[in-house]
């Protein structure tokens, strides 16, 4: 991979983290205006389906060429990952739903290496556990921690979607018929659209709540625009972002960047919310910063030896093989 390619890439990858990690501090403010959280999802990406609809009917061949691919980024990849948080986070306190669901990342390291059978880069292993050792200080899973089996379950399982996220947004991207992310995003949120309105019940939704006003800290805003936030900025912008630069740089690197999420999400609700930092959050940060870019500055792993005749095919880590 050229390096203003993977420089790319990684700029890419912390803007959509940005842009991800500002969902949460828009968010809140509409939940505790009144919005149910469930709610609060379904607007996200029944928005986002809306606003990336002309794209779906433009990239509409994909429904024939890309069918799997489209059912599993909206099924796992969009609802799966909110649904199971959202779960994880009724029955288990939220720094630990948060910690768990961002296993993902290190979840895809097992993927790639144990299922597709392809080499993990040492950097990229070793940056997935100090971003790891850094996400649990910075949601202080420490503070109280009560252990719910199926919470834990529920948080394992948006983990494990979360993992699929970067595995279907690399789907294709080494051939010349790679699907668009555009058209995989936009039925990836209409698909997830679908299956979020049978879990969150939008006709019980307090309607009134958008056309009023909602606190953010000190200052007080139209519902309607921390919700074009969501939409347009912390969804369409951030999965944009996010799908080109796993496809710039590889799942694996992508994936430990994306720890990089809840430290944004943390610092913004400090300065726009006024929920302040401790030491050891400061400090989690710090290591997921670190993870991140010990991650980044991997190298492409050695092809592996060849398999002797009889013994199975050779695999080859397909980082070693594009320009």
């Amino acid at each position: 991979m050229q390096a203003s390619g993977k420089n790319a890439g990684l700029g890419l990858a912390l803007v959509s983290a940005v842009a991800f990690g500002g969902s949460g501090v828009a968010a809140k403010p509409l939940i505790e205006a009144g919005l149910d959280p469930l709610h609060m999802v379904w607007l996200r990406v029944a928005g986002a389906a809306l606003v990336l609809s002309p794209l779906a009917w433009r990239h509409r061949d994909l429904v024939l060429r890309r069918p799997a691919l489209l059912a599993g980024f909206g099924l796992i990849a969009v609802a799966g990952v909110q649904a199971f948080y959202f779960a994880s986070l009724s029955r288990i306190p939220v720094g630990v739903a948060l910690l768990l669901e961002y296993l993902g990342p290190a979840l895809l390291l097992g993927y790639i290496r144990f299922v597709q059978r392809k080499p993990v880069t040492r950097a990229a292993a070793a940056g997935a556990a100090v971003a790891v050792v850094g996400l649990a200080c910075v949601v202080e899973i420490w503070a109280g921690l009560r252990l719910d089996a199926l919470g834990v379950l529920f948080g394992l399982c948006a983990a494990l979607c979360q993992a699929f996220y970067f595995v279907f947004a690399d789907q294709g991207a080494d051939k010349q018929d790679a699907p668009d992310p555009l058209g995989v995003i936009a039925y990836g949120m209409l698909i997830g659209t679908l299956v979020m309105t049978v879990i969150a019940r939008p006709w019980e939704m307090d309607w009134q709540v958008l056309g009023g006003e909602a606190a953010l800290g000190d200052m007080t805003l139209p519902a309607p625009v921390l919700l074009a936030w969501v939409v347009f900025v912390a969804t369409v912008f951030a999965y944009l972002t996010g799908v080109v630069s796993v496809r710039r740089l590889s799942p694996q690197v992508a994936g430990v960047v994306a720890f990089l999420e809840a430290v944004v999400a943390t610092v913004l609700a400090w300065i726009l919310l006024g929920e302040h930092l401790s030491t050891w959050q400061i400090v989690g940060g710090g290591l997921v910063l670190g993870g991140a870019f010990i991650a980044q500055s991997a190298r492409p792993a050695p092809a592996l030896a060849p398999v002797p005749a009889g013994a199975g095919p050779a695999v080859v880590d397909r980082e070693t093989t594009r320009a």
